[in-house]
């Protein structure tokens, strides 16, 4: 599966090469590819955002450098996603639909978001994390790419995601491992009869 984001900052995905998620792009079970809009502009000063009409506080993003950086990356498989407060909240199921895409291109806004004329003419699906507001459009990207990648065959040996928390619309059970007592607290009596 690939994975493209377009940003206006590439160097906060630098996480995304630890743990589980960079042993995936090393397997190359999964490709990651971040494209910094900021390098689609055509200002001399690489401006990417003016004051929005009808005014109001805040800076919004040019559909110009949007809809070029678009370009750039845009496949005739692509899922588009715009991640943004205003969009279907993301859950286990939509992660799951998500995980049989080839190719998924994830827009992040910033500052007081992007011109609505870009993303009419792109016309993506428009996901969020939750019910709250960020600096930007980063952070849900990389809890997209990290919730859907587990799901990309390789990724996870497959008893992992197997048992997984709300595929059936539950919560796992606690969690337990060695000491078997933790400052006075035992492991309960029925998982240690099973444990080898």
């Amino acid at each position: 599966m690939k994975f493209d984001v377009l940003t206006l900052f590439p160097e906060m995905f630098t996480p995304l090469k630890e743990s589980i998620i960079g042993r995936a792009v090393k397997k190359d079970y999964i490709q990651i590819n971040v494209t910094n809009i900021r390098d689609f502009s055509k200002d001399k000063h690489l401006k990417v955002d003016d004051t929005p009409y009808g005014g109001g506080a805040g800076m919004v993003i040019r559909p110009d450098v949007v809809y070029d950086a678009y370009l750039s990356v845009k496949s005739e498989d692509a899922k588009v996603i715009y991640l943004t407060p205003q969009g279907k909240t993301l859950d286990q199921a939509k992660i799951q639909e998500l995980s049989k895409s080839k190719h998924i291109i994830l827009l992040c806004g910033h500052y007081e978001g992007i011109d609505q004329r870009v993303i009419d003419e792109i016309a993506p699906e428009e996901i969020s994390i939750g019910d709250y507001v960020l600096t930007g459009g980063e952070l849900p990207a990389m809890v997209v790419i990290d919730s859907v990648s587990r799901y990309v065959e390789g990724v996870l040996n497959t008893e992992s995601i197997k048992e997984e928390s709300f595929a059936s619309g539950m919560l796992e059970y606690p969690q337990y491992t060695r000491p078997e007592v933790f400052m006075g607290r035992e492991v309960p009596d029925i998982l240690k009869s099973r444990s080898s």
